[in-house]
């Protein structure tokens, strides 16, 4: 654990260090550039335990109602999977929002397999039956109401490592509902996720409760220039009867 937390301190030094050269940027076409990096205390996916302290930074760029974002995770602790080796994972997501109707439409690459090397966990192998990727759609909604901004969104996965007993696609389906207010000035976001139906891929072999969540955001003073944001969430899985506390912070320009 004192290792562990030695890492992050010393990545948070790192990216302090590199910090002022990375800023946000919007060109005269009126596309943005985003960069940023959250260190947390340890991975949950959807309610589900993934890894420890891990760094994750996120890169995109928005034009319009269309936006590219690229997200991965490492962790800093090699141990964490079977080879001993760092558990990765890359994420690439289209997505489109139409105008002011609340409605967004998403394509995902979902790659979590890590540094394995085996030939099946290669990033480039898009095979069916051997691929590591999982696709997924998603279709979210924000409820046109100021006083009430609660979002719902349904995510599938249409193609790749998602299969059943029988290898067959199994189209294992995500359902979240988020709900975002503040107190003071602390920003809350309390979370509901649910598998509808039998989905290996979040253990469950039925309609479950996977994800309910609260999540604090506040930031730190540094400087009369810079702020650290900080966050906190509380998650428990109803279904798999565990719960988890994480902490981290972000770096943005």
């Amino acid at each position: 654990m004192k290792s562990i937390v030695k890492k992050m301190i010393l990545g948070a030094a790192i990216c302090s260090l590199s910090f002022p050269l990375v800023r946000a940027q919007e060109d005269e076409n009126g596309v943005k550039f985003a960069v940023q990096g959250d260190l947390v205390s340890s991975y949950i996916w959807r309610g589900m335990y993934q890894t420890g302290a891990s760094f994750q930074p996120t890169f995109g760029l928005s034009a319009g109602g269309f936006s590219l974002t690229a997200w991965g995770s490492t962790d800093f602790d090699g141990n964490s999977s079977a080879e001993g080796k760092a558990n990765k994972e890359i994420d690439l997501t289209a997505a489109y929002t139409f105008g002011n109707s609340g409605l967004t439409l998403s394509i995902a690459d979902l790659w979590w397999a890590g540094e394995n090397g085996t030939n099946n966990n290669k990033y480039f192998n898009f095979k069916s039956h051997e691929t590591a990727h999982h696709f997924e759609a998603g279709l979210a909604y924000m409820l046109p109401v100021e006083k009430f901004p609660l979002s719902i969104a349904w995510y599938m996965m249409f193609a790749g490592l998602d299969k059943d007993e029988k290898g067959d696609q199994n189209y294992s389906s995500y359902v979240e509902l988020n709900y975002p207010f503040s107190v003071k000035r602390v920003d809350l976001n309390v979370t509901c996720g649910i598998v509808p139906y039998e989905a290996p891929q979040y253990c469950t072999n039925g309609f479950a409760v996977t994800n309910v969540a609260l999540k604090g955001t506040t930031a730190i003073k540094v400087t009369d220039s810079f702020s650290l944001p900080i966050f906190a969430q509380a998650i428990w899985n109803p279904r798999l009867e565990n719960a988890h506390l994480v902490f981290g912070f972000t770096l943005r320009p």
